[in-house]
């Protein structure tokens, strides 16, 4: 039986509070996670105006109460939902990481999507330039745009 770092934490580990606000972005996510790349990076790069760059122990927290929220965000196949949601739960709290979508750099092909925070991809079990980023949306105070 395989270990999965993802649902080590029990949903009663996490405040009540932080269960809620996990579910009302999970449930976000889910909707955005349906629209095209460029629409999605579009509309997180409005909502994270005025944020302050998230931390790596923030960002950790945020994706360890959306993972222990949500099965679908805990599963492999929950990258996109399970990025964007921990951008929005973080963004609840004032912050924001850095969200990316790209591609493996080694065989075989296939998309994935992220969070980084303070230059480190958040709970990612990989090597760090495992992933190549080709869409990225910053905290506002490192950028312009979305790239």
């Amino acid at each position: 039986m395989s270990f999965d770092p993802t649902m080590a934490l029990a949903p009663e580990a996490f405040r009540r509070r932080e269960r809620w606000a996990a579910r009302v972005a999970v449930a976000a996510a889910r909707v955005l996670a349906r629209r095209p790349p460029k629409s999605i990076a579009a509309i997180l790069t409005t909502l994270s105006r005025r944020a302050r760059p998230a931390g790596f122990e923030q960002a950790s927290r945020a994706r360890a109460v959306v993972t222990g929220t949500s099965l679908a965000c805990a599963s492999p196949q929950g990258c996109l939902a399970r990025s964007i949601a921990t951008a929005l739960l973080c963004r609840m709290g004032g912050t924001w990481p850095t969200w990316c979508a790209g591609v493996r750099t080694l065989p075989p092909f296939g998309a994935h999507a992220w969070v980084t925070a303070e230059g480190r991809e958040v709970g990612e079990p990989t090597p760090p330039g495992y992933h190549r980023v080709l869409l990225q949306v910053p905290p506002a105070r490192e950028k312009d745009g979305p790239t």
